[in-house]
């Protein structure tokens, strides 16, 4: 999912650069959204993480 993330990222940019804003703008909106989504996975994944066993 973070390959998707990348991917809309360089797709804003290049839209950016030729000026399709619509574009732009929907493609920003979603990365972020997934950078979010991303962002709140790796917080709980820390807290529910696997450890390993202490003897």
């Amino acid at each position: 999912m973070l390959k998707w993330s990348v991917i809309l990222l360089v797709i804003a940019l290049i839209a950016g650069i030729f000026g399709f804003f619509n574009i732009v703008g929907a493609a920003v909106g979603v990365a972020k959204v997934l950078f979010f989504i991303f962002l709140v996975l790796f917080i709980v994944s820390l807290f529910t993480g696997r450890r390993g066993r202490s003897l």
